[in-house]
């Protein structure tokens, strides 16, 4: 730990960003639920905007549904989830038995300090959702790029590849020069967004300034897939944290060129899977777009 950071505080306020619908994908809601119940676990707290539907109210249920049993090792004295939104919002749901679990609600005047509000958080994390998704997305990385908004953890938790068009569009605008790379931290499912929420937990420091924080953020983004291949039910994230201090504080040199060589091979790897998934994805994609073109065909030969 370095001289200018300080300890993890209790209870990190984790942002969740998502869809109001449920998606055509079961997997959607499924995965955002445990994402709900890996914040409790953590002994995490949820900050969100306010909804018993969809992405967002399947993350509000698995955090309502398993902190009654951490409530006292955790949440003695806070609230495991304080809703942020505006009159508009607020009055756009009917107040049920579920929303009324939600005992901190802030209305926030604006939708424009509504998100200033939520991103007070220590971690983001984006799920799937619609254009109020990438609304926040865009609003959120701006905002840090900026220096509006002090530097911290984003996680795409990109169930079904959700977020590989997104991704690719943004390190597209990188690489062209109109904008700043976001080291996000990317997941595919729920267990690797456990083993990045443990990581945050145990290796979180509240950094003196961006530079050091952008610099953290994007040596786990780094890390993860080393942590993903080397975690199993006997091996936990506390032990191989272990191991890299112990190998690079007194390993011998053979060692540490060792380790490194294995991280950078889990990170190519991960990257490697991912890249195939989305060759896959491309190829429905494209023969979806082959029927529609061949559907149009006949509606202008039709026209005629």
């Amino acid at each position: 730990m370095t001289k200018d950071c300080l300890p993890a505080p209790k209870n990190l306020r984790v942002c969740v960003s998502g869809g109001h619908c449920d998606g055509n994908d079961q997997a959607y809601v499924e995965e955002c639920y445990k994402l709900g119940e890996k914040i409790v676990k953590m002994g995490f707290r949820l900050d969100y905007g306010f909804s018993n539907t969809g992405i967002m109210g399947a993350v509000a249920r698995g955090v309502l549904d398993n902190w009654q049993e951490k409530r006292e090792k955790y949440y003695a004295d806070v609230a495991p989830i304080v809703a942020i939104t505006t009159p508009e919002y607020y009055n756009l749901y009917e107040k049920d038995a579920f929303l009324e679990q939600i005992s901190k609600v802030v209305v926030e005047d604006t939708l424009e300090n509504r998100k200033i509000r939520l991103l007070e958080a220590d971690i983001v994390v984006f799920a799937p959702g619609g254009v109020g998704t990438l609304d926040e997305l865009a609003y959120d990385c701006v905002a840090m790029q900026d220096g509006f908004l002090k530097a911290k953890p984003f996680i795409i938790y990109n169930i079904n590849g959700f977020f590989y068009h997104i991704l690719e569009y943004l390190k597209s605008i990188a690489n062209t020069g109109f904008a700043v790379p976001v080291p996000f931290i990317v997941v595919d499912n729920s267990e690797e967004l456990e083993i990045a929420f443990r990581l945050l937990k145990l290796r979180y420091q509240n950094c003196a300034n961006s530079e050091e924080a952008y610099a953290q953020a994007r040596q786990l983004a780094y890390e993860l897939p080393y942590f993903i291949k080397k975690k199993t039910s006997e091996v936990y994230v506390e032990q191989i944290i272990d191991d890299i201090e112990r190998i690079n504080k007194v390993g011998s040199e053979e060692e540490k060129q060792a380790l490194k060589n294995e991280i950078e091979q889990a990170y190519l790897e991960k990257e490697i899977e991912r890249m195939y998934d989305r060759l896959a994805k491309t190829g429905r994609d494209t023969a979806v777009v082959s029927d529609k073109l061949t559907k149009l065909k006949q509606r202008r030969q039709a026209a005629k």
